[in-house]
């Protein structure tokens, strides 16, 4: 079954989310308890509210609607899942990791502040996220701990990203790059849809299981797009340094299957991601016009 998209206006509902949980990171910084020391606390602000498309925090929200739970139970999940993203791309960034100089447009946390400062605010936005999880009231906030905690972590993000440094200047084959990047970028989309799910009460195990097959299709596309667009796009639009990946010898899809395969496979991951959604039905729209942008944006 097709999902229909047609009333989904994308754009719009990707600003209106964006502006609440920039707002609720906002609230959260603000209200966090001060430790007196400037320099890292603005380093942390910079790091959060930089911009960015905040995709993550609105699979949250995405889901979350699309099983009926209320935004108010949405925002504390959406916050962790961005605090986790920011505390990743901070370290990413540093010169041990990726050393990128841009970030969103601008100079990378390390660039703006320095390296120590940045280690320690990332490690600090990390922790906040998992505080900010466990102070919610909500039935299962336990498990969204956990959930998140997973998925950031050894058999995640992180062990993802060890998996990416140790793949520089070697040879993979496609499925050893799928296994990275299954970790490094489709684990945190998963935590996104499986947090705003377990926010919903009417939550039931088939619906975690068509955004789980849902969440690995659009992980996985969403990394293809990022590695065509490192070829095809330009460092203006992208807010980052274009042909970042070639200069660090990093394996990437266009240069494993070329560019015009690797656009192949995003779309049929497109299909498999629209085909998960089922289970839902109609109010599976959102989340079906959600992994179309995620394969045609430009960014």
């Amino acid at each position: 079954m097709t999902v229909d998209t047609a009333g989904v206006d994308v754009g719009a509902l990707m600003t209106t989310l964006r502006d609440r949980v920039e707002a609720r990171l906002g609230d959260v910084l603000e209200n966090a308890a001060p430790v007196q020391a400037a320099r890292f606390e603005e380093a942390m602000r910079y790091s959060v509210l930089g911009g960015g498309k905040r995709l993550r925090a609105i699979l949250v929200y995405a889901a979350g609607q699309a099983l009926e739970a209320d935004d108010a139970a949405l925002d504390a999940p959406a916050v962790a899942i961005e605090l986790i993203h920011a505390y990743s791309l901070v370290h990413d960034d540093l010169p041990c990791m990726d050393d990128d100089d841009l970030r969103r447009g601008r100079p990378t946390c390390h660039r703006a502040f320095d390296e120590a400062t940045a280690l320690l605010a990332g490690d600090a936005l990390q922790t906040l996220a998992f505080e900010v999880l466990a102070e919610t009231r909500q039935p299962r906030a336990a498990e969204m701990v956990a959930t998140l905690a997973r998925c950031a972590g050894r058999a995640g993000m992180a062990g993802g990203q060890a998996l990416d440094l140790d793949a520089v200047g070697r040879q993979l084959d496609v499925e050893a790059l799928m296994a990275i990047h299954h970790h490094k970028t489709g684990a945190l989309i998963e935590a996104a849809l499986s947090l705003g799910a377990l926010a919903a009460p009417s939550v039931q195990p088939v619906h975690l299981e068509a955004l789980s097959d849902y969440a690995r299709a659009i992980g996985l596309a969403f990394q293809i797009q990022d590695d065509i667009l490192d070829v095809t796009g330009s460092t203006e639009v992208l807010g980052k340094t274009q042909g970042a990946d070639a200069l660090r010898d990093k394996p990437t899809y266009p240069a494993l299957l070329g560019l015009e395969e690797a656009q192949r496979r995003a779309r049929d991951l497109l299909n498999q991601a629209l085909a998960a959604l089922a289970p839902l039905g109609a109010r599976g729209a959102t989340l079906a016009a959600l992994a179309r942008y995620m394969i045609e944006r430009d960014h």
